[in-house]
C-alpha cells in the first residue's frame, strides 16, 4: 500500500500561507531574474554589434586607403586591436582572405574549414551569429556597398561570460532572499495566528463539555484580546463568544424550564393526590356501612372533590394548550361591558367586600380584538383572587381605562399586600400566599393557578400583566392593544 500523502486541501492553514507565499515568491524572482538576463543580454548584444559594425567600417575604410594586396585586411594592420579580432575579405563572393588576432598580438591565417564557417554571409551590414571551430562563437557582420567587400567579427565569450556570471549572482541572491522571507513568513504567520489557534483551542474545549443534561454555566471564553473587531480572527472569536453567551443562556433557560416542569408537575400530583385520596376515603366510609357519617354527606364530599379535581385537570389542560401557542378566536370584544359584568358575579359572590368600578374611556369605547369567554376568565380569577385573599371589608376597585393604543383594567385593593419575597413569583404556577393575605374561614384553598391562567391568556392576547403590591395597597394591571375598526 501506498503511503497516505495529505492533499494540499487538507494541509494547515500555517503551511498553506507558507507555501503559497513561496510559491509565489519564486515564481516573481523568477520573472524578475529571467527579465533582468534579457535585458542585459539585449543591451550586451547590442553593444557587440554596434562594435562589429564599427569594426568592418574601420576594415573598409583602411582597405579604401591602402594599395597593399588582395590579402590586406585593413585595420588588422593597426595596432591595439582586441584579442580575437577576426577580418576577412571576399572575391566573387567568397572568402578569399581571413585572419584573426591571437592573444599575444598577432595575426593568424584562418584554415580553410575555419573560413568555411564564414561562408553565406551576405555583404548588407546584417549580424549573424556563427561558431568558427577552434575560436568559439563570434558575432559577425558584412559590408560592401561602393567600398571593398569586407567582412569583421568579434568572440562573444566575453558576453556570455558576463551572462552567465549575472544568472549566477541573480540565483545566490534569490536563493538568499526566498530563505530569509520564507522563514520572515513562517515566523509572522505562525504569530498572526497564534489569536486563531487560540479562538480554535476554546471551541474545542466548549465542545468537550456536556451539554446534554444538568445546568451548564461558566463556559470557557475566548479572551478579550482576541476580540478585536477590527481583525478577522477578533471577528471569529467575538461571533464565538456570542454564540457561546446564547447557548449558555439557552441552556440555562432549559434548565429553568426543566426545573419548572419538575415542580409544576411535583405539584399537580400533589394537588390531584388530596381530592383522589379523599374520595378514596368516602368510598371506604360507604363500602364498609359505616354509620358514622350518613351516605349523602359522603356523596355530596366526593362530588365536591371530584368537582375539585375536575377543576384543577381543566386549568392544567388549558395551561397546556396556551403553552402550545393555540389560536384564540380574535373577535371584537367590549372590555367595559366584560368587566363590568364580572365585577357583578364578584359582588354576588363575595357581598363582604366593598366593591367599586371605575371607566375612563377615551372615545367613549373600550374595544379590544379577542376572546371573550378567556378575558372574561383573566378579570374573574383577579377578582376571585383579590376577594379570596382579603379581610372582608377590603374595598376593591377595578377601572377601566382606553385610549386609541391600549385598553388597562386594573384590580386595586387596600388588603394587606403580598410578601416581597413571594412578588418575584406570583405569577408562577401553584404558587400561594396564604400565610399573610387572610381568608375567610372554611373556604378552600385554591390550585395557584388563577394568576398563572390570567398570565398565559393575556400573554396569547398580546399583552401583559403587572403587578404591584404594599402594606395596604396592591394592584393588577391587565394591558391590551385596543381593536381599531376599519374605515
Amino acid at each position: 500500500m501506498r503511503p497516505h500523502r495529505p492533499r494540499l486541501g487538507r494541509r494547515s492553514l500555517r503551511a498553506r500561507l507558507v507555501l503559497f507565499i513561496s510559491v509565489t515568491m519564486v515564481v516573481v524572482c523568477a520573472a524578475m531574474a529571467l527579465t533582468t538576463v534579457f535585458v542585459q543580454r539585449v543591451y550586451l548584444l547590442g553593444d557587440l554589434d554596434q562594435r562589429v559594425t564599427d569594426a568592418a567600417e574601420r576594415s573598409q575604410g583602411g582597405l579604401q586607403r591602402r594599395t597593399g594586396g588582395a590579402t590586406d585586411l585593413g585595420f588588422l594592420n593597426e595596432r591595439g586591436q582586441p584579442t580575437g579580432t577576426l577580418a576577412a575579405r571576399f572575391s566573387g563572393g567568397d572568402v578569399i582572405a581571413a585572419e584573426v588576432v591571437t592573444p599575444d598580438g598577432r595575426r593568424q591565417v584562418l584554415t580553410a574549414s575555419q573560413r568555411a564557417a564564414l561562408d553565406g554571409i551576405t555583404t548588407d551590414g546584417s549580424l549573424h551569429t556563427r561558431t568558427v571551430p577552434g575560436l568559439g562563437t563570434y558575432r559577425v557582420t558584412a559590408i560592401g556597398g561602393d567600398g571593398v567587400p569586407v567582412l569583421a567579427g568579434l568572440p562573444m565569450h566575453d558576453v556570455q561570460r558576463m551572462i552567465d556570471g549575472l544568472v549566477v549572482v541573480e540565483v545566490v541572491i534569490a536563493v538568499v532572499a526566498l530563505a530569509a522571507a520564507a522563514g520572515a513568513a513562517t515566523v509572522v504567520i505562525r504569530r498572526q495566528l497564534r489569536p486563531l489557534g487560540r479562538v480554535a483551542a476554546t471551541a474545542a474545549e466548549v465542545a468537550r463539555v456536556p451539554l446534554d443534561r444538568g445546568e451548564v454555566t461558566g463556559l470557557t471564553r475566548v479572551p478579550a484580546a482576541d476580540t478585536d473587531p477590527g481583525t478577522e480572527t477578533g471577528q471569529v472569536g467575538a461571533g464565538l463568544n456570542r454564540l457561546i453567551d446564547h447557548v449558555e443562556s439557552s441552556l440555562a433557560e432549559r434548565q429553568r424550564t426543566e426545573d419548572r416542569m419538575r415542580r409544576f408537575l411535583a405539584d399537580a400530583s400533589h394537588e390531584l393526590r388530596t381530592p383522589l385520596a379523599s374520595i378514596s376515603g368516602y368510598a371506604e366510609f360507604m363500602k364498609s356501612g359505616t354509620r358514622r357519617m350518613a351516605p349523602e354527606l359522603a356523596w355530596a364530599r366526593v362530588a365536591a372533590q371530584s368537582a375539585r379535581m375536575t377543576g384543577l385537570v381543566e386549568d392544567l389542560l388549558l395551561l397546556a394548550r396556551l403553552d402550545e401557542g393555540r389560536p384564540l378566536r380574535s373577535d371584537e370584544v367590549n372590555l367595559a361591558t366584560l368587566v363590568a359584568e364580572a365585577v357583578w358575579d364578584a359582588r354576588a359572590a363575595g357581598a363582604g367586600h366593598d366593591w367599586q368600578l371605575a371607566l375612563r374611556l377615551d372615545g367613549g369605547r373600550a374595544a379590544v380584538a379577542g376572546d371573550a369567554s378567556r378575558l372574561h376568565q383573566v378579570v374573574a380569577n383577579l377578582l376571585s383572587n383579590a376577594r379570596l385573599h382579603t379581610p372582608a371589608g377590603t374595598k376593591i376597585t377595578v377601572v377601566v381605562e382606553a385610549t386609541d393604543t391600549h385598553c388597562v383594567v386594573r384590580v386595586r385593593d387596600n388588603g394587606p399586600g403580598i410578601p416581597p419575597a413571594l412578588l418575584p413569583s406570583v405569577f408562577e404556577r401553584f404558587t400561594r400566599a396564604d400565610a399573610s393575605r387572610s381568608r375567610a374561614p372554611g373556604r378552600e384553598g385554591g390550585t395557584g393557578l388563577g394568576l398563572a391562567i390570567a398570565t398565559a391568556i393575556t400573554e396569547a392576547h398580546e399583552g401583559r400583566l403587572d403587578v404591584a403590591s404594599e402594606p395596604g395597597r396592591t394592584e393588577f394591571s391587565v394591558t391590551l392593544p385596543s381593536h381599531r375598526r376599519e374605515l
